[in-house]
């Protein structure tokens, strides 16, 4: 283990230097503007939209405003997850908080889960007891509420590779998909007259949230606990590593999300030949950045002496 610290060195260099362009991949800088447009029309959507549903008594409509109300939280948290990931590294925290993204995922998956249960909850009510509703009014407010929601939408469409901001796209896009539901209850009802109606169109736009969020919700916990990103496949990188000039044995594999667009990777590499050390360090770094978009790579390079093996070489050793 004799390269052990140098290889720690050099290669931290060099994965981070290449990593910018690859793995080291922030939200980029108009997503700013974004999250501030799409919060502020948002707030002030909601309370047009729980202020007239009280006045119709329609259910589909305060569901919807109370569903606008945790996309306007979510897309907060998402806007404060953004800016603390650029925040400098410290001494006790040598990531920085770029965990905050995950956690904001997270939060926002959780968020809209809780508010299908509320519109769940009232829906199944509202069964028992269906009120009549202001039809007019429902089919304007609620087609403010497409238009709102379908262009705060598509300002976040660009950045999918970011489960962060994937959050919040799929907030905007739910809620667009919420409110036209809210347009066709309130047409339906004024054409037959049937109250039930607007509970039932509830309980299907809670089924249109949690479809849409589950995925949102496991791969934010699959970070959240360390998994290794869902578009890297471990055992690809483990066969391409091992795959390396002079490389004979690959332990001790770790592969991890620092962010929601960061990933990180330590690996203990056996390589009896290692004169080429930093050259070998560098076409690695950049091969990992390349083809897996790991953009933070440490690896410890090991000659295989007997006398000096790994203690963290068996499989069930972590």
């Amino acid at each position: 283990m004799a390269n052990d610290a140098s290889s720690h060195d050099h290669d931290h260099d060099h994965g981070h230097d290449h990593g910018h362009g690859h793995g080291h991949h922030h939200a980029p800088a108009d997503f700013g503007r974004a999250f501030a447009i799409g919060a502020g029309l948002n707030i002030a959507f909601v309370a047009v939209e729980a202020t007239a549903g009280f006045i119709t008594g329609s259910l589909a409509l305060l569901a919807d405003a109370g569903h606008n109300l945790s996309d306007v939280l979510g897309l907060l948290m998402a806007w404060a997850a953004v800016v603390m990931a650029r925040l400098a590294p410290t001494a006790r925290r040598s990531y920085g908080l770029r965990k905050g993204t995950i956690l904001a995922s997270l939060a926002n998956a959780s968020l809209l889960l809780v508010a299908v249960g509320a519109i769940v909850w009232e829906a199944v009510r509202r069964f028992g007891a269906p009120e009549p509703v202001a039809t007019g009014p429902m089919i304007w407010v609620a087609g403010i509420g497409v238009v709102i929601n379908t262009a705060t939408a598509l300002m976040f469409m660009r950045g999918h590779h970011d489960l962060n901001v994937r959050g919040a796209f799929l907030h905007m896009a739910a809620d667009a998909a919420v409110s036209l539901g809210v347009v066709v209850a309130a047409i339906a009802i004024w054409m037959t007259g049937w109250s039930w109606i607007d509970p039932a169109i509830s309980l299907v736009i809670a089924v249109v949230i949690v479809a849409g969020t589950w995925g949102l919700l496991r791969d934010s916990l699959d970070l959240a606990l360390d998994a290794a990103p869902r578009g890297v496949d471990p055992a690809a990188v483990r066969d391409w590593l091992a795959a390396r000039p002079g490389v004979t044995e690959v332990h001790d594999l770790h592969i991890w999300a620092m962010s929601t667009t960061e990933t990180a990777l330590t690996v203990h590499l056996t390589r009896p030949q290692n004169a080429d050390a930093d050259q070998f360090l560098h076409d690695v770094a950049h091969g990992l950045a390349d083809q897996f978009r790991i953009g933070h790579p440490t690896l410890q390079i090991e000659t295989g002496d007997s006398g000096h093996a790994c203690h963290l070489a068996p499989a069930n050793v972590v």
